[in-house]
């Protein structure tokens, strides 16, 4: 299948080109295509950003959707450099680093709809695009934004012309296409705080004048952690504790201390530091005006640490009557409990390996019973992953009004990454997983501008393969086991949009979209208690297909009130498609579940006034989630051998309240344990449809009241509802499953003043944004895991010098070290007996010095 995909997306690529060559040969000189219906502004004036949200090019400010449109330089003067970060300027979108057990990837909400598991198994809810190509994986979707023109991230379903997994909205990155008139370049070194090293150049070069042109961009980073991995007994010596290091050994035998040896300090690493590499290039053809071929490539290597990650919490009573996991604990001479907390959200005992040795008999262990896979293992903290691609877009101007647009592209992506449950030199659960997928995405369309009519109709497919080798190694369910599942999902569409404008200043939009999406699944999981016994309640083989087919539609009107002003409304949907459980523990979680539905309701204004200065929009909306399948988290009884649960010291709770079929454990009481009951409890995943309304308001700002002055902002307000909001203990009302991690409030802001300064033969721009985000709940029912609102600033100061094409920035982000958690992981709530949490990056200082020729 691999061989498969490589070969067809070769086979394509050639024939678009061939076909861009012979096109060019007999094609009339057309009208080029892509002008704004208003004039780019001068003077003082607010720029104008041309967009393809609509699959049109139009003026961001004549578009009747919700979208915000930054370009990358802006984006880089408030401090954001990859696709995590890009919500802080984006209204009611929360995006940001994935927590660590979900890998190198991003979490993605747009009015509070959204997705977190990064799995091959899952579908993420907000689509991305980059340069026209579907990017279907939240798994390495933290792009750094290199050589970016602009960025589009639209709010809303998109269920019409972006179609699969649009459900939220959708994010465009477009980058900056070849010059074939002008050659260019830029060099960019930055240094900053944790020996920041930064290095980004690029180049552009017509090759034959008005024909054929390349652009070439590289990119380094790298960066230490700012969490630091403390060796336990050397901190517990320093401390003047060493009786609370039991019988742990050293992670580092160079900290041990003697009358001869005192240690500095007894960090032996970082988590959250930064290695990334990557490269784009691009080769624009336009053999005459109404014919534009585009191949680009690019490649990804990224080698950093895991995100930064630490233990906040430890249940010692669960620990210490775990009867799987507890003889690890007792050979070691510890307890699992707040010993192996900090005290500092910057640092961590975690070690990502297990201290006894391979082999090893433990007393009182189910897991150390001499197997050699069982103890002495150790991974890396750090991600491997690489992700590359190459694309093509033809676009020939059949007549003066019509155009034909084709895209193909494909991608490679693969990813190692480990992580450490426990935050501790012990050994709680450790999962390392490899994942790899490949796919080819391909659309063709044609489209129209007409005085009365514009129009745009194509086709979509999509095909794919992933694999999934994972390795759960887990002394405290009593188990190692090995995971090897492999995808194939495949996607096909047909969609069709217009705008009618039967009357002067009024348009009609309409819209359609039929889509069929399929996902073959093998998933085999292994226990190597006994692998080769196809009968063992633990070795699960199964083949799944989850398979969909749905309509969506948009319909809108939009009239101009007047040169600058446009009123909109609009109702749509957006889908996303089915899945799986990618993470069952035992056969009785072999589960399937439907995509996703929603269906939206907007109202807003767009509008500039005081000639240009000032741009102003405006939107409400109100969205029905019809269909909202979630994962919730809970416990039932380990299967044993027999296929009985095996006996244990928990008892299983149904959630009688709710009638869902969910389950949890608790401990059993002494009269249950007399009668002999009590069970082994394993987590597990409940997947259940749980719909809800969403409605809430988004506003946006940009003004240049005057000369060298920019003032720019946003803010959003998002509230979700739904019957589950009202179960019993809940610490508030919006404490839902699509609520957690989400605040109903975010709002930014941004000013910067260009000063002349003839003395330095140039200007001196200072410039502050602040960035708000409302109170977020990250559990249900405990208030411990109740982030409170925040605000942080980042600030910048630039010199200028444009004869030259000179800049040099001094800047900080978090300037008041604002200390907060973006995410928590609340491994309790699944039966574990830790918490972990993803404190935000302390204040960084950087300097930046740029040259552009």
């Amino acid at each position: 299948m691999r061989k498969a995909i490589s070969k067809k997306a070769g086979m394509m690529l050639t024939g678009m080109l061939l076909a861009t060559v012979s096109a060019g040969a007999a094609a009339q000189a057309q009208q080029t295509q892509g002008t704004t219906d208003r004039a780019s502004a001068a003077g003082n004036g607010l720029s104008d950003i041309v967009v393809t949200a609509t699959r049109q090019q139009t003026n961001v400010q004549d578009t009747p959707i919700a979208i915000t449109a930054v370009t990358g330089d802006t984006l880089a003067t408030r401090g954001i450099q990859s696709a995590a970060e890009i919500s802080q300027v984006v209204p009611n979108a929360t995006f940001s680093r994935a927590q660590g057990a979900f890998g190198p990837g991003v979490t993605t909400y747009i009015r509070g709809i959204g997705s977190r598991d990064t799995s091959l198994a899952g579908e993420a809810a907000v689509a991305f695009y980059i340069d026209d190509i579907y990017y279907p994986l939240l798994l390495g979707a933290n792009f750094d934004l290199l050589d970016l023109e602009h960025v589009e991230v639209l709010r809303g379903p998109q269920g019409t012309l972006f179609g699969r997994n649009a459900l939220a909205g959708g994010v465009v990155l477009v980058s900056k296409q070849p010059s074939l008139t002008e050659a260019s370049g830029f060099v960019d070194v930055t240094v900053g705080a944790y020996k920041r090293r930064d290095f980004r150049a690029g180049i552009n070069l017509p090759i034959v004048a008005d024909k054929l042109g390349m652009s070439l961009s590289v990119l380094s980073k790298k960066r230490d952690g700012f969490v630091k991995r403390l060796d336990f007994r050397c901190q517990m010596e320093a401390n003047g504790t060493p009786q609370l290091a039991g019988r742990i050994p050293y992670v580092d035998q160079t900290l041990a201390s003697s009358p001869n040896n005192r240690p500095d300090d007894c960090q032996v690493g970082t988590l959250g530091g930064e290695d990334v590499r990557a490269a784009r290039g691009a080769l624009k053809f336009q053999p005459s005006d109404g014919i534009r071929f585009t191949l680009s490539a690019d490649y990804i290597q990224d080698q950093s640490e895991n995100v930064a990650d630490t233990l906040i919490a430890t249940n010692a009573s669960r620990a210490a009557t775990r009867a799987s996991w507890v003889g690890q604990a007792n050979l070691l001479g510890v307890a699992y409990d707040n010993r192996f907390l900090t005290g500092n959200r910057f640092s961590t005992y975690a070690t990502y390996c297990d201290p006894v040795g391979a082999g090893a008999v433990v007393a009182g262990s189910t897991f150390y019973n001499g197997n050699p896979n069982h103890g002495g293992v150790c991974y890396s903290p750090r991600v491997d992953v690489v992700n590359w691609g190459v694309s093509g877009k033809l676009s020939i101007d059949l007549t003066s009004d019509i155009e034909f647009t084709g895209i193909l592209g494909y991608r490679n992506f693969s990813d190692t990454h480990a992580f450490d449950t426990d935050g501790s030199p012990l050994v709680q659960e450790h999962t390392l997983a490899t994942i790899t997928s490949r796919y080819i995405s391909a659309e063709a369309r044609l489209s129209g501008r007409h005085q009365w009519l514009d129009w745009v109709a194509g086709v979509f497919l999509f095909d794919a393969d992933g694999r999934n080798r994972a390795v759960t190694y887990s002394p405290w369910n009593g188990f190692l086991k090995y995971q090897n599942t492999t995808y194939e999902p495949t996607s096909k569409a047909v969609f069709a949009n217009v705008t009618v404008r039967p009357f002067e200043r009024l348009s009609v939009v309409l819209g359609g979209r039929y889509s069929k999406d399929a996902k073959d699944v093998h998933y085999s999981n292994l226990d190597d208690r006994d692998p080769g016994n196809p009968n063992f309640s633990q070795n699960l083989t199964f083949n799944v297909k989850p398979e969909e087919s749905r309509f969506d539609w948009k319909a809108g009107l939009t009239y101009e009130l007047n040169a600058q002003t446009i009123a909109y409304v609009s109702a749509a949907t957006g889908s996303q498609a089915p899945g799986f459980n990618g993470r069952p523990l035992q056969p009785s979680q072999n589960q399937q579940y439907p995509g996703d539905r929603t269906q939206a309701y907007e109202l807003g204004i767009k509008t500039e006034f005081l000639d240009r200065r000032v741009r102003l929009n405006a939107v409400a909306f109100y969205t029905d989630y019809k269909t909202r399948i979630f994962g919730l988290s809970g416990q039932e009884a380990q299967i044993g051998t027999n296929g009985g649960p095996l006996p244990g010291t928990q008892i299983v709770i149904p959630d009688v309240a709710n009638g869902n079929g969910i389950t949890t454990c608790r401990a059993r009481t002494p009269a249950e344990a007399a009668a002999g009951q009590g069970v082994q409890c394993i987590g597990r995943t409940f997947f259940v449809n749980l719909p809800g309304k969403a409605k809430g308001f988004e506003l946006e700002l940009e003004a240049r009241p005057v000369e060298g002055l920019l003032i720019n902002g946003s803010l959003g307000y998002s509230q979700f509802t739904s019957p589950d909001l009202n179960a019993p203990g809940r610490i508030t009302n919006r404490l839902t499953a699509v609520g957690i991690g989400i605040p109903e409030w975010t709002a930014n802001a941004g000013i910067e003043y260009r000063v002349p300064v003839p003395s330095l033969a140039g200007s001196v721009t200072p410039r502050l944004d602040w960035f708000y985000t409302g109170s977020i709940p990250f559990d249900a029912v405990d208030p411990a895991y109740f982030q409170k609102a925040y605000s942080t600033f980042n600030g910048r100061l630039t010199y200028q010098n444009d004869d030259l094409g000179l800049s040099v920035s001094l800047g900080a982000t978090n300037l008041t070290n604002k200390a907060y958690y973006r995410n928590y992981f609340i491994y309790s709530s699944i039966g574990f007996a830790s918490s972990q949490g993803q404190p935000a990056a302390p204040r960084e200082w950087y300097l930046k010095v740029s040259k552009t020729f």
